[in-house]
This record gives structure tokens, C-alpha cells and sequence, in this order.
């Protein structure tokens, strides 16, 4: 069981948004408390093979980033407890984190537990993520280019996507289990214009094939039931994001998919309750986003702390 003490400031999640709060609020003078149910941070980082587009730190792994974020934390003195948050009580005075080792008190809580990427759930994606399997295109496809690649889905990420890709691929595929796309008008015709992107529609992906690397795709159309094989160097998952929020729940506004509502200060619908990251509703989640959420959250969570006392 954990130290039954108070904390300034409980934050949940180890991420990127998680640990840029901690560092900033630990900075800060702010006592503080990171709680994660992976005693390894770095949250939907740890799985991305390179990252080459967070500044000043170029070629490194998702695992070496995540390791100099939680060094840096360490050295700072963050104190970080594993357990597994199950629900937040909002009082006046505080806020309560209930986990399955306990609970903890703190004046205000950070939000940070992101975001998850809808998977296929075929066989070679665990084996291979990371390896040409990837959920962010903005992300790894400078790693793809002038190769052939695959995207997966039919909404505005997809489509987007796919047309980012095809500004540096030399092929993209873009594969619809269905006959129309989801993705606003603007993005198709964009997508119908480009020459070097062909649309397999009415098709899964069955299984994505590859010992070391990713190396093709066996697709089923769903109407006739005929499957192919396609030479594939990557393959792009956009089917679908779910925030991690299941926990928090009734406890803050949401929108209709599940994101807490909150601008760019993070500040949620209840006092005391920020929000950072990919948890967050907003149009870009990417390594510096939310990064940026965290610093600031803990800049709205000082704010928080001066109006509590102009109030006593």
C-alpha cells in the first residue's frame, strides 16, 4: 500500500504530457506525484521504433526518448508510484485518486493517461509495430520514403494520411472494408487526384507479413471473397483512436468520443482538474504537443493554487 499523505499536485500518467508536468511542477517547487500503472514511462512512445522529429534529439528510439524523460525526471526528484488508477473523487478542498494500491490526496490532478490507436487485431501487427507497422504517419513516414506503403481505414485521418504519404512514397494503397470513404469532400477529390495512390475498396487486411521488417499484406475482398497479396515496405493504421479516459468517467466534460474538454490552458470543466496530452480534445497529438500540455497544465495548475489563497 502506498504513504497516505497529501500532494500539491497527483499527476496520472507517464507519457510525454505527463512527464513534461512533472518536470515543470517539480521545478516549480510543487509537490508531486506521478502515478502510472507501467513502472516504465513513456506511454504510446515506448512502441514507436524512431523518432525523427522532436527537436534537438534526432534518431532516437521511442524506448532511448522515453528514457531520457524519466532520467530527467529522476534527477529532479519526481516521485513516481505504480498502480492503476480506478476512479477520482472531486472535493472542495481535494481531490481523491483511488488506485488498487491505495489512495492518494492532492490539491489538483493532471489528466495524462493519452490516448490508445484502435488495432486490427491481425495476425504480424504486435510482432511487427514499430517495424513498418505504424499508427502515426506524420510520425515515421520519412522513414518510408520513395517506397510502397499501405493505409488502412476510410476517415479523415486515413485520407489524410494517405495523401501526406503520397508526397513522399513512391506508392501508397489506401484499403476500405467498404465501397465509399468516411473522409470530407475536400480530402477525396485531394486523394482522388493523386496518380501514385490507388484505392483497394471492399478490402481487409487479413494479415501483415514480414520476419524482421514488414514485407507485404494479405488482403480479402469482402464481396467476392478473392485475397491478394501486395508487396507493402509499411502499413499505416488509421482505424480509429479511444482515449483513455474510462476512469474519469462523470468526473469531467467530455465530448462525444470521449476526449475531456479543454483548451489550450488544460484547465477541464471542474476546478482543479487539468488535462494533458492525447487525453485532451484538440487537432494534433504528437510527442511535442504533448509535451507543451504539460507545461502548460502545471502553468494553470500555479494559477489554480493563487486563486485558492486570494480566496482564504
Amino acid at each position: 500500500m502506498m504513504e497516505k499523505k497529501m500532494y500539491d499536485l497527483v499527476i496520472i500518467g507517464s507519457g510525454p504530457a505527463g512527464m513534461g508536468a512533472a518536470i515543470y511542477a517539480v521545478r516549480a517547487g510543487i509537490e508531486t506525484a506521478v502515478v502510472d500503472r507501467s513502472p516504465v514511462s513513456g506511454g504510446q512512445v515506448l512502441t514507436t521504433y524512431e523518432v525523427d522529429n522532436y527537436l534537438g534529439l534526432p534518431g532516437l528510439s521511442g524506448g532511448e526518448l522515453s528514457e531520457r524523460f524519466r532520467e530527467h525526471a529522476d534527477k529532479l526528484g519526481v516521485t513516481f508510484v505504480t498502480a492503476d488508477v480506478q476512479k477520482i473523487e472531486n472535493h472542495t478542498d481535494k481531490k481523491i485518486v483511488f488506485t488498487d494500491e491505495g489512495s492518494l490526496e492532492a490539491r489538483a490532478v493532471i489528466l495524462a493517461t493519452g490516448a490508445s490507436h484502435s488495432m486490427l487485431g491481425v495476425p504480424g501487427e504486435m510482432k511487427l509495430s514499430g517495424l513498418g507497422v505504424s499508427y502515426c504517419a506524420t510520425c515515421d513516414g520519412a522513414f518510408f520514403r520513395k517506397r510502397t506503403v499501405a493505409v488502412v481505414g476510410g476517415g479523415d485521418v486515413a485520407a489524410e494520411d494517405a495523401i501526406f504519404l503520397a508526397g513522399i512514397c513512391q506508392k501508397v494503397y489506401l484499403i476500405h472494408r467498404r465501397d465509399t470513404l468516411r473522409a470530407a469532400d475536400t480530402l477525396q477529390k485531394k486523394l482522388f487526384s493523386l496518380e501514385n495512390v490507388e484505392i483497394i475498396w471492399n478490402s481487409e487486411v487479413k494479415e501483415i507479413c514480414g520476419e524482421e521488417i514488414v514485407e507485404g499484406i494479405e488482403v480479402r475482398n469482402n464481396q467476392s471473397g478473392e485475397q491478394s497479396s501486395l508487396a507493402v515496405n509499411g502499413v499505416f493504421i488509421a482505424v480509429g483512436v479511444v482515449p483513455n479516459t474510462d476512469a474519469f468517467q462523470g468526473l469531467v466534460q467530455m465530448d462525444e468520443k470521449g476526449y475531456i474538454v479543454a483548451d489550450e490552458t488544460c484547465m477541464t470543466s471542474e476546478k482543479g482538474i487539468f488535462a494533458a496530452g492525447d487525453i485532451r480534445r484538440k487537432p494534433m497529438r504528437q510527442i511535442i504537443t504533448a509535451v507543451a500540455d504539460g507545461a502548460n497544465a502545471v502553468h494553470s495548475v500555479q494559477n489554480f493554487f493563487v486563486s485558492q489563497c486570494s480566496t482564504l
